[in-house]
């Protein structure tokens, strides 16, 4: 492990263009909020930027409020692992809203994690236009 210590810190957070998962580019930054209204495709997180931390191993997870599956119980956290490429690094976290809107109403917890830490950390309140 590098004997760096990793300076992470969230760039840009709030609205987003639609993120294609398959792209290396970023989704391109509309708005800064933590007040996002429940539109179906509405993009929504934050962009952090991670520098000394090559090699090393993030953990994401997004807490939605309380959003059934389609047997109706409760979806678990959406969460996994991204290798660090490099030594000054954009990340994007984010997700959207999905049909139907009402449920996705709330608080949606969003975190980074690194060696057991919390890096970053934002909340967003998603609401009824």
């Amino acid at each position: 492990m590098s004997k760096l210590k990793a300076d992470i810190s969230i760039i840009q957070s709030g609205i987003f263009s639609q993120w294609d998962s398959d792209s290396n580019e970023l989704p391109r930054f509309l708005e800064a909020t933590v007040h996002v209204p429940a539109v179906i495709d509405m993009e929504f997180g934050f962009v952090t930027r991670i520098k000394k931390a090559k090699n090393q191993v993030l953990k994401y997870c997004i807490y939605h409020p309380n959003i059934p599956d389609a047997d109706g119980n409760v979806r678990p956290p959406f969460d996994g692992e991204v290798f660090i490429k490099e030594n000054d690094w954009k990340f994007y976290l984010g997700d959207c809203i999905w049909s139907p809107v009402s449920n996705k109403v709330g608080n949606w917890r969003m975190t980074l994690e690194l060696n057991g830490k919390i890096v970053a950390d934002k909340t967003f309140k998603v609401f009824l236009p």
